[in-house]
């Protein structure tokens, strides 16, 4: 059985973004059976639809900005109708994360959009899996795994005033880090699946 392929594809306007796909990487990359690469949507080419084609898993990554994924994200997804008409990624696993300023920010409807996204490709969208952290309990901690209470997806927040090097902080990176682990562990029971059903 060949390492299955978990592929990050991101925008990050301001950096914190790309650290928040970093840890996502970071946290397939260390699953055993799995290996990632991280792809920056900016400029798609040849390069990046290569990549994501021959993945088994694609985790989408946008900020959040009014209310929505960013415009560069949403250039990148409009750029993926051939392989839509096609149905390249047709059953591949798919999942997301995003970060706003706002500990709101309404990301869940930027999370929403890359899970709609991904249906429309026929794609499999994996859960963040992870129960409420933070103030869901009064024994909670900003410093719990998903300390903002997200289901969809991996949630992040920046605080506006704050650099890269500063935010998202570290719980939200655990959180990140834990998204890609968790799709790349889906990604490898799928494939010991399909080797059984070869055998």
């Amino acid at each position: 059985m060949h390492d299955v392929r978990v592929a990050v594809a991101f925008h990050s306007g301001y950096g914190h973004t790309a650290r928040q796909a970093e840890a996502v990487a970071r946290g397939a990359g260390n699953t055993s059976g799995a290996r990632s690469s991280l792809h920056d949507v900016t400029a798609p080419g040849d390069a990046l639809w290569s990549a994501l084609d021959t993945a088994d898993a694609i985790v989408f990554g946008s900020p959040t900005y009014m209310g929505a994924t960013s415009a560069v994200f949403q250039t990148f997804a409009e750029a993926t109708a051939p392989i839509w008409q096609e149905r390249r990624w047709q059953g591949k696993l798919a999942a997301g994360f995003t970060n706003s300023a706002g500990i709101n920010g309404n990301k869940d409807t930027a999370l929403s959009a890359l899970a709609v996204f991904a249906a429309q490709h026929g794609m499999l969208w994996v859960p963040l899996g992870l129960a409420p952290g933070g103030e869901y309990s009064s024994q909670g901690s900003g410093d719990d795994l998903n300390r903002l209470a997200g289901f969809t997806g991996a949630m992040a927040q920046s605080p506006s005033d704050l650099g890269s090097d500063q935010a998202p902080r570290d719980a939200d990176l655990r959180t990140a880090e834990h998204l890609g682990a968790h799709v790349a562990q889906v990604a490898v029971r799928f494939e010991r699946g399909r080797a059984a059903v070869a055998a």
